[in-house]
């Protein structure tokens, strides 16, 4: 298999899995952790490496080591592995989606970006989802009819904290989320609620279902759940851990014990809650950008250079929001043809964005 971005924490798990029932990795791309990509060469002894900046080339432990998008696109091209695995973080994992599909390639999906902004795009079918939620409802679904698809939250940092602390939030506090640690800017997008706006467009291209909707459960026990039609509900319970669907996404069927099962008396209580837009205003605009999911390209463009400001101190924590808001206001009316328009309009957003902040 190919696996984009592997020092990553999904990345680290895909190799758990490749390390368990001895799969062979033939190309490893990673950005700026050489130490731990130097040991996974060593391990997996992969044909291929691609890290980040050609500055840190000469660091690889490997003779054939690329650089950049360019590199990441050939290593594609060049490998006869047709399996990928895309944990690339951000609108820079589009390409090589698009890429590994034209190729004949099947992709199993992390990279949240590559349907948000390109879904109406992309072929679905070369496309296994291995977010924990995505996953949830695949293995939930049936052969009955389906009234609504509903995910999960954790409610990020910020979930129980006044509503007055939020507008001086500092990026440390942003970064603490209380229920595990991720990479920074998902754990940005899941104190804004952007990530889980990202999944329910996510969740739209995917299963193809109208009626979608998120909820906060505080334990991030449940990941999905499915209302059918007869008014029954089911629940897909897992321990929060990324080996469950890659482990699915590798092997076709799995059948032997991946994870410890939740013990839910030792759970004991579950709590849930609505997901409030006084806390998260990003949620204001839900609903509008279901019905234009094609607008997906706009809030993450909006949404990477918001994350960018706050990290660089030129705007608070609601700024990101606002001007996510702003841009999806602003462009509106957009409606792309193709990838190339998604690539031109994320440019404009960028540019819109970025005069905005100042």
């Amino acid at each position: 298999m190919i696996v984009l971005g592997s020092t990553g924490s999904i990345g680290v798990n895909a190799l758990a899995i490749a390390r368990r029932f001895d799969l062979n990795v033939d190309v490893l791309v990673a950005g700026n952790s050489i130490d731990l990509l130097n040991e996974q060469i060593a391990e997996f002894q992969p044909r291929i490496v691609v890290v980040a900046q050609k500055a840190s080339v000469p660091k690889v432990a490997h003779e054939r080591v690329y650089h950049g998008e360019e590199g990441i696109l050939e290593a594609l091209r060049e490998s006869e592995s047709r399996f990928v695995i895309n944990s690339l973080v951000g609108f820079a994992g589009l390409r090589p989606t698009v890429e590994a599909i034209r190729l004949g390639k099947k992709v199993a999906l992390a990279n949240k970006e590559s349907l948000v902004a390109a879904g109406a795009f992309i072929d679905i079918s070369a496309i296994t989802p291995i977010d924990s939620e995505h996953f949830g409802l695949w293995y939930l679904l049936q052969e009955r009819p389906v009234e609504r698809m509903v995910i999960t939250a954790s409610g990020g940092s910020f979930r129980d904290v006044p509503l007055e602390v939020l507008e001086n939030a500092t990026v440390e506090e942003a970064l603490n989320h209380p229920n595990w640690s991720m990479g920074r800017k998902i754990t940005i997008d899941s104190a804004t609620m952007t990530n889980k706006l990202f999944e329910l467009l996510e969740a739209k291209w995917l299963f193809d279902v109208d009626k979608l909707d998120a909820i906060i459960e505080t334990r991030s026990i449940i990941h999905a759940m499915i209302d059918y039609r007869d008014g029954s509900t089911t629940a897909h319970i897992a321990h929060a851990d990324m080996k469950l669907p890659i482990a699915y996404a590798l092997l076709g069927k799995v059948e032997e014990q991946i994870l410890k099962p939740v013990d839910l008396v030792q759970v004991g209580a579950l709590e849930f809650r609505a997901i409030d837009p006084a806390r998260y205003p990003i949620w204001e605009i839900k609903d509008a950008l279901l019905e234009k999911p094609r607008l997906g390209a706009v809030i993450n463009a909006a949404n990477e250079v918001g994350i960018a400001a706050f990290f660089e101190g030129k705007i608070n924590f609601t700024g990101i929001a606002r001007n996510t808001i702003a841009a999806f206001e602003a462009f509106e009316d957009f409606v792309p043809e193709s990838v190339d328009d998604v690539f031109a309009i994320d440019g404009e957003v960028r540019k819109f964005t970025q005069m905005r902040i100042g």
